[in-house]
């Protein structure tokens, strides 16, 4: 990956001058910012000194901020300290603690999952385990966050954890030493047939292009020969590690000629960036897949659009958010901060990838995303566009093969296929998340038997471990107990879905997310769709369907 523009100079004065609160005001807005500073400036002086009751200026001056913000664009906010310490640390990829994910059900804190090489996991700590005290304090009837609170602290300080687990009699004590925990952006890497592998990316974090090179060498020295990009519910993160993702795939071009990956343009030039690709990569020349959805915004846009724009791989899935638009952070002194938009980014082709969002609140633009209707099919040549009847009023660009597609909307699939339809019984239960509530009954019961028989080897349990219809039966009984009626339509029609729901969190409480996904791509129809469109992409990419490397004439 090659930034053609440096502008590191430039924005460093930028920062520095707003971090200060001096000379940027000129730069930004002219000498007018003054007068509105010291209007705002009075009417809180007045407020403060003959509001009818004691008022709180640092609230009001949050609600001024966040009201300025919604009047910009739904992407400029503010972000109060709380949030912005979460963000940091989810994006730049650790944090300090145990190194535990838990839920709390039934006033009662669960281990879903120990995370791998950290101290909990190192000491035996195990997926299904209840945590009952923490330190000298009964963890009872804790929330999630109030246990999450307790287990984080400085890295090198101890916490100790008791632990009731099903099939031991005796409570069991943990002292653990609290470490530097990865948040890995990357939830899994495996092969899904013999030769095609899968890789599931959560978020674009600092980590993100180490994780991503680490996760294809291990799919490499598995057999992989094609891949599946899972970009599914990706919100995006740093514009630069989609760029070094996206550059894994693409070749570099010329060096009059090179080949985009995605540019920025600004109302401050200096702000504006092109970044292109290197050749070299390793996986240049492997058939590619990338499957996205209605939550995949931001930089798993720029990911997907410089694929299809450069005829790289196929497009799967549904019709992503539209964010086209790429946001700076500022950070005061209480650990608040802004995230401003400055600038909006553009595929290779020129396509801007956001969707208009003039004349809507954040609510109706948010929700925008989540209410097509579209239809489904092979849409290569994008004739299938849910916008079709308005694309005449939309831009319109090709792609390195002479494809149409459109700006100013996502981007639309080349295959356009729904994630399944599912009826309202099943959805209801999934939102009360019943599975996890039954599958931690049944784990307490089996999960000593299955652990003897498969230990952590997920494909063995995939290939052997099957719901019967016993503990379908058992499942229905656990619904009715919890006073839901579902009728028995739903699990008639549902029945294959609702048997790898199941299966699918006893794999996760055994082997964690190799588990779970191993079960339930099985009944995924994108990516079921998506494994037999791999000539399809060879063919577009100039790929030899044999080889995978490039056509010679």
């Amino acid at each position: 990956m090659r930034k053609t523009i440096s502008v590191r100079t430039t924005i460093v004065l930028v920062l520095t001058s707003l971090g200060l609160g001096i000379g940027a005001t000129r730069l930004i807005s002219g000498d007018n910012i003054f007068e509105d500073l010291n209007k705002f400036k009075d009417v809180l002086s007045l407020a403060q000194k003959f509001y009818v009751d004691d008022i709180d200026s640092k609230k009001l001056t949050e609600a001024a901020i966040n009201g300025m913000l919604t009047q910009l664009d739904p992407h400029s906010v503010y972000l109060p300290p709380s949030t912005t310490k979460q963000e940091a640390e989810r994006f730049q990829g650790s944090y300090q603690g145990v190194g535990l994910e838990i839920l709390a059900l039934n006033d009662t804190i669960m281990v879903s999952e120990p995370m791998g090489g950290g101290p909990a996991a190192q000491l035996g700590i195990l997926s299904n385990d209840k945590i009952i005290r923490i330190d000298d304090s009964s963890a009872v009837g804790y929330t999630t966050a109030r246990a999450s609170l307790k287990l984080r602290g400085p890295k090198g300080t101890k916490v100790t954890v008791t632990i009731l687990r099903s099939g031991v009699k005796q409570q069991l004590v943990y002292d653990i030493v609290r470490d530097n925990i990865a948040l890995t952006s990357v939830d899994v890497a495996l092969m899904i047939t013999p030769e095609v592998g899968y890789v599931s990316v959560n978020r674009f974090s600092a980590t993100t292009s180490t994780e991503m090179v680490a996760a294809l060498g291990k799919l490499q020295g598995e057999g992989m020969k094609r891949l599946v990009l899972d970009l599914r519910g990706n919100p995006g993160g740093y514009m630069q590690e989609a760029v070094k993702m996206a550059d894994l795939f693409l070749g570099g071009g010329t060096e009059k000629e090179p080949h985009k990956i995605v540019f920025t343009k600004a109302r401050v030039p200096e702000l504006e960036e092109v970044y292109v690709a290197q050749s070299g990569q390793e996986y240049e020349q492997t058939p590619l897949i990338v499957l996205v959805n209605n939550g995949s915004a931001s930089a798993s846009e720029i990911v997907a659009g410089a694929i299809q724009d450069w005829d790289r791989g196929l497009i799967v899935g549904e019709t992503s958010f539209g964010k086209g638009l790429v946001q700076r952070q500022w950070d005061f002194q209480d650990g608040s901060s802004i995230r401003l938009t400055i600038a909006r980014y553009y595929t290779p082709s020129g396509r801007l990838i956001q969707r208009s969002y003039d004349g809507k609140d954040a609510e109706a633009y948010r929700e925008e995303a989540f209410t097509r209707n579209e239809s489904e099919g092979d849409n290569l040549d994008h004739a299938n566009d849910v916008r079709s009847k308005a694309d005449s009023a939309r831009p319109k660009f090709r792609t390195n093969g002479n494809r149409v597609v459109y700006g100013g909307g996502g981007i639309t699939p080349d295959y356009i296929v729904k994630p399944g339809d599912l009826t309202e019984g099943t959805k209801d239960l999934l939102r009360r998340d019943v599975f996890y509530s039954f599958s931690t009954a049944y784990m307490d019961a089996q999960g000593p038997a299955l652990r003897s028989t498969y230990g952590t080897d997920y494909q063995k349990f995939d290939g052997s471990f099957t719901v019967s219809d016993g503990v379908l039966n058992d499942f229905k009984a656990y619904v009715k107990s919890k006073s839901l009626t579902i009728a028995d339509s739903v699990y008639q029609k549902d029945g294959e879905f609702l048997k790898a729901r199941l299966k699918a969190y006893v794999a996760r409480s055994l082997s964690g997310n190799e588990g779970w996904y191993s079960v339930m791509l099985h009944v995924d129809p994108q990516l079921k769709k998506a494994l037999t469109l791999f000539p399809e992409a060879q063919k577009i990419a100039g790929l030899d369907k044999t080889s995978g490397s490039k056509k010679i004439n």
